[in-house]
């Protein structure tokens, strides 16, 4: 249990860190001052896993640890002095990525040891993966990740399973972690080099008014 404890606390620290600088390159595209870098870092990297905690009725993870918030508001500092050259809006969708697999193993991870039944763990780790995200999209006026037909959810929702797979079959979690952040990772790539995306609705669009 030790050995995933240390996997958790790893792969929360590392997503919330990625998470907040997301949130923090939102708020640079906007021009918006330090104070609502730090917020735009905070909310956007403790989101997901609040809303995690809250539906499964854990101890929200933040609270009693405010050195999550912390290393938000360390990545929104490390956004505004290094954060300002070319290219931000393609280290916003990489770091995103990241961010995203990460938060997909810890939300799956963490619902699993609190004793969650295999499905459950799937949509934590969706939840988890993909609600910061929303929220910094809500809070820069962008449009938001779940209405591109680029790939997003997908990868969160086939890398969560990827996790519950393995550890169905008796893979140790660290390993089953890695191995869900990884397929995750993999197709969000493939979505952002290559343009992958779900197919949309056959029917014809409804008449303008």
């Amino acid at each position: 249990m030790d050995g995933l404890a240390a996997s958790l606390t790893v792969l929360d620290y590392a997503a919330v860190a990625v998470f907040g600088a997301t949130g923090a390159l939102a708020a640079a595209r906007r021009k918006h001052d330090i104070i609502t870098f730090g917020f735009f870092a905070a909310v956007t990297g403790v989101g997901g896993g609040t809303l995690r905690d809250l539906l499964i009725d854990a101890p929200v993870f933040w609270v009693a640890r405010p050195e999550y918030l912390m290393v938000c508001l360390a990545a929104a500092v490390a956004v505004w002095v290094f954060g300002g050259g070319r290219g931000r809006g393609r280290l916003l969708l990489w770091l995103d990525a990241l961010g995203m697999a990460a938060y997909t193993s810890v939300g799956a991870m963490k619902a699993t040891s609190l004793g969650a039944p295999p499905f459950t763990a799937i949509v934590m780790g969706v939840l988890t993966a993909t609600f910061g995200g929303v929220l910094r999209d809500v809070l820069a006026h962008e449009p938001s990740v779940l209405l591109r037909r680029e790939l997003y959810v997908t990868p969160a929702l086939v890398g969560a399973i990827a996790f519950v797979a393995l550890n169905a079959l008796a893979v140790p979690l660290g390993v089953a972690g890695l191995g869900g952040f990884l397929v995750a990772f993999s197709i969000r790539a493939g979505a952002i080099l290559f343009g992958w995306k779900m197919p949309g609705f056959p029917g014809r669009p409804p008449p303008e008014d």
